[in-house]
């Protein structure tokens, strides 16, 4: 699709899905601020498709976005910071992680759980604490992705971390929890 940069925006702004998602998958090369932030919000859109094809052309981009995507962990969405937090992570941009570490503060559980996750594939070996507090977060997906982290780390959660963290008697948990016990 070759549409001017007007269209495109009210495309994205006001188009139906189909339309969408035909302009964002032409976008995966764009390197113009205006776009990557139109496309950013996007991560906010109501239909999970778009938002996919979203996630996917900012995942793909070859230019340096880096700079508008970590503008955009501050987003007032949850939505956006998470799945920019993601992005971030796919696009291995190390120079996130302290920012990432902040998410895992955040006052959504989806984007702390999204954050932690993010730090454990970016393997912030840096990020151990913040990690680790989300261990005993009180939301479980968040233990969840912190888990996940702390094996991707190679992270040592002690015996009685263990077994504080398994009285959610969460199958997953506890699943993710032998494999830290086999390392």
């Amino acid at each position: 699709m070759n549409a001017s940069f007007g269209k495109i925006l009210q495309i994205l702004d006001h188009g139906t899905k189909e339309e969408k998602i035909d302009v964002l998958e032409s976008l995966v090369s764009t390197n113009e601020p205006q776009i990557i932030n139109k496309m950013i919000s996007k991560l906010d859109d109501p239909d999970i498709e778009v938002r996919g094809e979203v996630f996917s052309a900012l995942v793909l981009n070859n230019n340096k976005i880096a700079r508008v995507l970590i503008d955009n962990l501050n987003s007032e969405s949850k939505n956006v910071r998470g799945f920019t937090a993601l992005i971030l992570a796919n696009r291995k941009e190390m120079s996130a992680i302290p920012l990432l570490i902040n998410l895992t503060k955040d006052s959504s559980s989806m984007v702390r759980s999204c954050a932690v996750g993010a730090l454990g594939y970016l393997n912030a070996k840096n990020a151990q604490q913040a990690i680790h507090d989300c261990l005993f977060d009180s939301n479980i997906e968040v233990k969840k992705s912190a888990i996940k982290a702390a094996i991707d780390i190679d992270y040592k959660i002690s015996e009685k971390e263990i077994n504080e963290i398994t009285k959610d008697r969460d199958d997953e948990i506890t699943s993710l929890l032998a494999l830290i016990k086999r390392k």
